[in-house]
């Protein structure tokens, strides 16, 4: 069993339902060496040889189009994968339970350490409310059999009592209580996350070793199971399934070691253990919950003999939740059939006196995921009711007056409203700077916050710029280019000295590390929040940005909705403009150039062909994996720099996956041999590799190694230096020439390499295709192995579904508007 928590490779099309093995504790083998997977690749990839001759690529030569080709055959995928994410799983790399390691010293907290301090906060600040909340499940009445079971035993976890096997009858729904007043989360302390103590890691590697699994898994057991690890592990075999990267046929293996004859596939404790993986797997791949059915099928598909048994024994023990949505959450509560007037006894049934039954849903989640959702509801609606801070309406009103197009109707929208979600692509950022100016000019606290330090750097160009047109269009200097090293908080701390509203990094302002801090209530300080990159945002952090937020601020989520959804669970910003319960401003700035003109196309569903003159996009066709790795490094290090002039530094190679033949992993062994050649003595790297570091899940921050020493790796990401412990580099830290498209999502550079080996056609969809592309500021080359299915991709194939509860939790908490 590998100590990497490695997950499966859009190329490799992971799904839940598709473990491709039963998991049966009578399988042979042990746990050693088998979570390797996902390294291997597709179909595609025969051929290393170094295909193609000569040195001269497609750069250099004359203009190349984007595609322009006819769109053959069906959108491939189906329905009915339980977790099929679009590469969720795939893109984010962060070790799970990393937030339970920690270096140990007294130094001031990390970013990432803080984040996910303010995030526990929030949760149990969440856990607080919901025991408040005594009241049972408000519906459920008219289910029957083993849903019924299932909500009955959840019905007695939340009051207490202990759920009996059966339940005959359901108890009389009672009503919600009132939502009591937001109770705001402190800002995190500042100290260090502590590490599991070594006792307990030494008994739970002893434990291991009993069972014939790996001992470097101790510490990830002992964080995930607490200090009696142990003892639990030993009790129940399956809670190695905690730990992140651990199979079901692992664990399987790891349980007939410790159990022996006791091992049954039947076990309760199995079946437990298969259904919270499930969830959580399906949590990785963007769901905060699954439908009944759903998750029934899933662990059938892993052998487990009862599923309904299993999930009811999950409810039992407080693992998961069950919940029963209204599949129209609008749709009026049914009244019971009149009996006709002058109908005798003799004409009466049964029949008629029932009420006609909603058409609902059951699903299943787990519970840190069902809370954030639920205080996500509730901040939203929050906000949207609550009374927005006086201001300056002169200047307002002057502002809009000023202003020509959408850049007005943002400003008159966010005058009245709480919350406004504004959409649009890279060039509608002009718009979220006025706006900023605007709120500054009216004597309100305004901020912006960014998914990434990327985004922040390249929006404080922006509010840096000279001035502003009457269209909201801004003169002087553009965004410019970020390449691997930006200007760091140097770009906010600028925008801050000339006057102009400050922009943060999200997860710092959430942290307390940036922007305006907390209030004495614990909410932040400040009136006007706009949220860049809106779409990354997932069910957690929207939580806990939400609550987070004062009473009459006003809150702009503003993003590009064709771009792919966040790494984490939920879709927030798609199920919020899919709700319509607030103003939706769309830009109407469109992004210039082929390359806009290419991206704003994809978006629409159609692969153009685009005029290049000064070579913006560039096709480079190859045969097989061997030639498109040869291409992809000869442009970044020779081609695009000499034809283009940007140097290989400011170049961002962009892969569909982490394994096969041409993923990161062999783009950045062959990139790295060609750009910077070491024996990568620091755990593999050497001063000057690029790295993608990935502090928290969901999270890539790009940048260059600088040395390393008893500390660990020393990083400059984005102008800041960075320390990952030596015990987290392995978890944390990838080289970065080239990354995909979610650990790139959010960020930007001068010249974009995208490859489309012949073994991602699966992999490709019209998100991932249109993030991609969007990458690029001046230069676009795309290494093309996929022939049609990129064209029919962009056509054809759309995000995959994910199952969550936002918009059924807001429909009956907020009147329906058009926006």
């Amino acid at each position: 069993m590998s100590t990497e928590p490695e997950t499966p490779d859009p190329t490799e099309t992971p799904t839940v339902t598709e473990p491709g093995t039963t998991g049966t504790p009578g399988g042979g083998g042990g746990t050693g060496g088998a979570s390797e997977g996902g390294s291997a690749g597709g179909s595609g990839a025969e051929g290393d040889g170094d295909a193609g001759g000569g040195d001269d690529t497609a750069v250099e030569g004359a203009g190349a189009s984007a595609g322009g080709t006819a769109v053959e055959g069906a959108a491939a995928g189906g329905e009915g994968a339980v977790a099929e994410g679009e590469g969720a799983v795939a893109e984010s790399d962060a070790a799970e339970g990393g937030a339970a390691e920690g270096d140990g010293s007294a130094k001031q907290l990390s970013e990432a350490e803080a984040e996910l301090a303010a995030q526990r906060v929030e949760r149990e600040r969440i856990a607080r409310r919901k025991a408040e909340k005594q009241a049972a499940i408000d519906s459920g009445a008219k289910l029957s059999g083993k849903a019924a079971d299932l909500l009955a035993a959840v019905r007695a976890v939340e009051s207490g009592r202990q759920p009996s096997a059966t339940v005959f009858a359901d108890p009389e729904p009672a009503p919600r209580p009132a939502v009591p007043a937001p109770v705001r989360p402190a800002r995190p302390e500042q100290a260090a996350v502590a590490a599991p103590a070594p006792a307990a890691v030494d008994s739970v590697r002893q434990v291991l070793g009993e069972g014939g699994a790996p001992d470097t898994l101790a510490p990830q057991v002992a964080a995930a199971l607490g200090e009696d690890a142990a003892r639990r592990l030993r009790e129940d075999p399956w809670l190695l399934l905690r730990v992140g990267g651990v199979r079901p046929e692992q664990a399987d293996g790891f349980a007939r070691a410790l159990l022996g004859a006791a091992c049954a596939p039947d076990d309760e404790r199995r079946g437990r253990s298969f259904t919270g993986w499930l969830l959580e797997q399906a949590a990785v791949a963007g769901h905060t919950v699954l439908e009944m059915p759903a998750l029934i099928a899933a662990l059938g598909r892993q052998a487990v003999p009862d599923p309904e048994a299993a999930v009811q024994s999950a409810v039992a023990e407080a693992e998961a939740l069950v919940f029963e949505d209204a599949l129209d959450p609008t749709a009026p509560v049914p009244e019971p059939r009149a009996q006709p007037s002058g109908a005798g006894d003799a004409e009466h049934t049964d029949d008629e006196d029932e009420p006609v039954e909603r058409p609902v849903r059951v699903l299943v989640g787990l519970e840190r995921y069902a809370l954030a959702e639920e205080s996500l509801a509730e901040g939203v609606a929050r906000l949207i009711n609550s009374v927005p801070k006086e201001d300056g309406s002169a200047e307002w009103e002057r502002a809009a007056d000023s202003t020509r197009g959408s850049a007005a109707e943002l400003l008159r929208a966010v005058r009245t409203g709480g919350l406004v979600l504004h959409t649009g692509g890279e060039a509608s950022s002009v718009e979220a700077a006025t706006l900023l100016r605007t709120a500054t000019g009216a004597g309100l606290r305004a901020w912006a916050a960014t998914h990434g330090t990327d985004g922040r750097d390249r929006f404080a160009a922006v509010l840096d710029a000279s001035g502003g047109t009457e269209d909201g269009t801004i003169v002087g200097r553009g965004a410019g280019g970020s390449g691997t090293e930006g200007p760091g908080a140097a770009g906010a701390e600028g925008s801050r000295a000339g006057g102009l509203a400050p922009v943060a990094t999200l997860a710092g302002l959430l942290s307390g590390a940036e922007g305006p801090g907390r209030d004495a209530e614990g909410a932040l300080d400040l009136d006007l929040l706009v949220v860049l990159d809106a779409p990354q945002l997932d069910v957690e952090e929207a939580a806990l940005l939400v609550e987070s937020l004062p009473d009459g601020a006003r809150l702009v989520l503003s993003g590009d909705p064709g771009v792919l959804w966040s790494a984490g669970p939920g879709r927030v910003f798609a199920d919020l403009l899919a709700a319509r319960v607030c103003p939706q401003i769309a830009s109407r700035v469109p992004d210039p150039g082929p390359l806009g003109e290419l991206v704003s196309g994809i978006g629409v569903g159609e692969l153009n062909q685009v005029e290049a003159p000064g070579k913006e996009v560039v096709i480079v066709p190859v045969r097989d994996a061997g030639e498109a790795v040869h291409r992809a490094v000869q442009l970044v290090a020779d081609s695009v720099p000499r034809a283009i002039g940007v140097p290989a530094a400011q170049t961002q190679v962009i892969t569909p996956g982490h394994g096969g033949a041409v993923g990161t992993r062999v783009l950045n062994a062959a990139l790295k041999e060609r750009l910077n050649p070491g024996p990568g003595r620091f755990g593999g790297f050497d001063p000057g590799d690029r790295v993608a570091y990935s502090p928290a899940p969901g999270r890539t921050l790009t940048g260059q190694v600088v040395r390393a020493d008893a500390e660990g790796l020393h990083l400059r990401c984005a102008g800041a230096a960075v320390v990952v412990p030596k015990e987290r580099v392995e978890q944390t830290v990838r080289h970065g020439w080239a990354v995909t498209a979610h650990q790139a999502a959010g960020a930007r550079w001068p010249a974009v390499v995208v490859v489309l080996p012949g073994d991602a056609a699966q992999a490709l969809s019209r998100p991932w295709v249109y993030t991609a592309f969007g990458r690029a500021e001046r230069h676009l080359s795309v290494v093309h192995g996929v022939e049609q299915a990129l064209a029919r991709a962009v056509a054809e194939v759309q995000a995959k579904p994910r199952t969550t509860r936002l918009p059924a939790l807001l429909a009956p908490q907020l009147p329906t508007t058009t926006g």
